[in-house]
């Protein structure tokens, strides 16, 4: 199988500026666990003074991503005990042995993950852009298996719909091409920093140059951190593929949704129609971000998370 390397920064030490503080490497236990003959990478990031009633938090990272994006939520989350997996085929996790990389196959391994941890009803299941979706059809597929569900960027309505259609057509068209190329090549394609640089530039909203510079350094260290070729397309189909908004009448629990003002992937027209078809939902809007809520405004974001759980205990 077609294996790209994974290696990783060690955490923290591409996060100048303090943008995430050193207390977290305090919390933080690396793991891995074998789910379905595929080993996952996680990381646990414990409570700074643990409680019975501390709420764990399970978070499902974006396309491309891995467990990094979510840090600098999780440092605000000091009283909680957030677990963040490197979904298969992303960051140091295996790919999926036999299965297509799909939605509904990411939702099982959420299954076999959490069965694996011994986590039950009472986890706080976090989904973020395409985690939304996954995160979204778990709970949907599986009713009383987390409790409550929380989305980041949710990703409302179909990707290869509306104005922004052709640009998703495009990125289609590039990830079909990068599979079929060579190996070399295809990988050189996949990697391209100038690409990865102009996808961040593109993103991020901030104009705080120091933000901005730690942004463009995560996606430059992490966002090729990919399993191979293969996984990734088929990653790709489902992230455009699927959206929060099939199954919202399915969610019969509380759902926040945290939604960026100047989102462009998952617009906020788009967020206020899901609202709307959700039984129980909450909406939260945070001004003058986009898609990058986790990297740009994870502040508003965890305090929008505390208001939420202390609204529906465990």
């Amino acid at each position: 199988m077609e294996k790209v390397d994974t290696a990783q920064t060690p955490e923290g030490a591409d996060a100048p500026f303090e943008f995430i503080s050193k207390s977290l490497q305090g919390r933080t236990i690396a793991s891995d666990v074998d789910v379905d003959g595929s080993n996952v990478a996680y990381w646990t990031y414990e409570p700074v003074k643990p409680t019975q009633d501390a709420r764990t938090i399970l978070v499902i990272h974006g396309f491309r991503g891995d467990h990094h994006g979510l840090l600098r939520v999780a440092d605000l989350l000091p009283d909680m005990r957030i677990i963040m997996p490197d979904l298969p085929a992303f960051g140091s996790s295996d790919p999926f042995l036999y299965d297509e990389h799909t939605v509904e196959r990411y939702g099982h391994f959420i299954s076999g993950f959490m069965a694996a941890l011994g986590l039950g009803p009472k986890t706080v299941l976090l989904g973020h852009s395409f985690g939304s979706i996954v995160a979204s059809h778990f709970a949907a597929r599986n009713p009383g298996a987390i409790y409550p569900l929380i989305l980041i960027n949710p990703i409302a309505a179909p990707a290869l719909e509306g104005p922004k259609g052709i640009m998703t057509k495009l990125a289609v068209f590039y990830y079909q091409v990068s599979a079929r190329l060579p190996r070399r090549l295809g990988l050189a394609l996949l990697r391209n920093r100038a690409i990865v640089r102009v996808m961040s530039i593109t993103m991020a909203k901030t104009k705080d140059k120091n933000l901005r510079r730690f942004i463009h350094g995560q996606h430059d260290a992490y966002f090729s951190a990919f399993a191979d070729r293969r996984s990734l397309l088929e990653s790709f189909k489902a992230s455009v593929s699927g959206t929060v908004a099939d199954v919202a009448g399915e969610l019969r629990l509380p759902v926040l949704l945290i939604a960026g003002e100047k989102d462009e992937i998952a617009t906020l027209p788009n967020q206020h129609k899901l609202m709307e078809r959700l039984p129980e939902a909450t909406l939260e809007v945070i001004p003058d971000v986009g898609h990058l809520i986790h990297y740009e405004t994870p502040a508003p974001a965890a305090a929008a998370i505390r208001t939420f759980l202390e609204e529906h205990p465990a």
